[in-house]
């Protein structure tokens, strides 16, 4: 008797089926994502010449090619619940990678991709104990959608230590929708709820605690209208540095670091700010917690023109409780704070509102 054969629909399944989808796939994608950041980061510390750093810094491994690549592993398996940790992965390191549209702005590069995952954890995994760091994932996609997920995770997953961890997340995201007094209640609530169920919960090796605690201090001491910690430091010459000698100037206050995403976008636009306010009452000032020896390169080649303290141990931006890079603050000359976020045309359109502001109490 002849065997029969294999129905063509079986055949179309099995050919659009990758045979890599495995969690053991998207291991190997992902710790060798960061075995070359290392090696890269290994290569632009020991070159010692402007040009072989520049040529270095222009070997940075590309995020898209490993997210195409993690979500080739996925795609089709989304409903698994094993694809949640790789899928927390690719919403994470896909964050702020962007294409620029014809009218000159830009759209986010992943957008379909991130919506299905959201789609797929909503439909399928509400209730897998697997979601603590996707909620911190959710949090770094930047996706408007994420507010609405965590949110659901927060009020009706069965363990209330992922809920706790939910909690987390949406005070996270709700702190970039402004400082009103509503908004602010409902915060300081979830932060509670997230350190009583959750404290001991770590992602990424830190605990809910202390990043609820983080949350708190920023409340406390780093929203619009307060003064902002003064910061005392070395740049890269060793010469001494404190905000508080720029107070009378606007301060353009910049967290960043030659390794985070779109690093040459966020020099471009930083040195586009320090040579448009230049003679204006305003400093720019950079924190930077790269090698101070990298550092002195960057600056020593003309690739950065504005002042910056060397942070190479994170003290200064610990002080700020800078989680993610870049982080802009832009001060008042009184040192009160009138932005926190990301790098663009807000922190140019507030300094240019707080020099009018200058410019009119001078001339009262």
């Amino acid at each position: 008797m002849k065997p029969s054969r294999p129905s063509l629909l079986l055949i179309l399944l099995l050919a659009a089926t990758p045979a890599a989808a495995s969690p053991a796939e998207a291991g190997r994608i992902e710790k060798g994502y960061q075995l070359s950041l290392e090696k890269w980061a290994l290569e632009v510390r020991i070159a010692n010449t402007p040009e072989a750093r520049t040529e270095a810094f222009q070997k940075r491994p590309d995020p898209a090619v490993a997210a195409r690549e993690m979500w080739k592993a996925i795609s089709l398996s989304l409903r698994e619940d094993w694809t949640i940790e790789p899928a927390a992965w690719f919403l994470a390191t896909t964050a702020g990678i962007t294409t620029p549209t014809p009218d000159g702005g830009t759209t986010p590069t992943f957008a379909s991709e991130t919506e299905m995952i959201l789609e797929a954890i909503a439909a399928h995994h509400l209730g897998s104990p697997k979601l603590a760091p996707l909620c911190m994932a959710l949090v770094a996609s930047g996706d408007p959608r994420s507010l609405a997920l965590l949110e659901k995770i927060e009020n009706g997953h069965p363990d209330t230590k992922i809920q706790g961890v939910a909690a987390l997340g949406v005070a996270m995201i709700l702190k970039t929708l402004g400082d009103d007094p509503e908004i602010m209640r409902k915060r300081l609530t979830l932060l509670r709820k997230a350190i009583i169920e959750s404290a001991d919960t770590e992602t990424d090796g830190v605990s809910v605690a202390k990043l609820a605690e983080d949350e708190l201090y920023v409340i406390r001491f780093l929203t619009k209208g307060r003064v902002a910690p003064d910061l005392s430091g070395a740049d890269s010459g060793g010469r001494q540095l404190t905000l508080s000698a720029h107070e009378g100037n606007v301060i353009i206050l910049l967290f960043w670091n030659s390794g985070m995403e779109e690093t040459d976008r966020v020099i471009e636009i930083t040195s586009g700010l320090e040579d448009k306010f230049r003679g204006r009452p305003v400093t720019v000032i950079g924190v930077n917690n790269d090698s101070t020896e990298n550092l002195r390169f960057l600056q020593a080649d003309g690739t950065v023109n504005w002042i910056n303290f060397s942070d190479p141990h994170n003290r200064l931006a610990a002080e700020y409780r800078v989680g993610r890079w870049p982080l802009v603050y832009v001060l008042d000359h009184k040192r009160r704070i009138h932005y926190a976020g990301p790098p663009g045309a807000f922190v140019e359109l507030t300094a240019e509102a707080l020099i009018e502001d200058i410019a009119k109490q001078d001339g009262k």
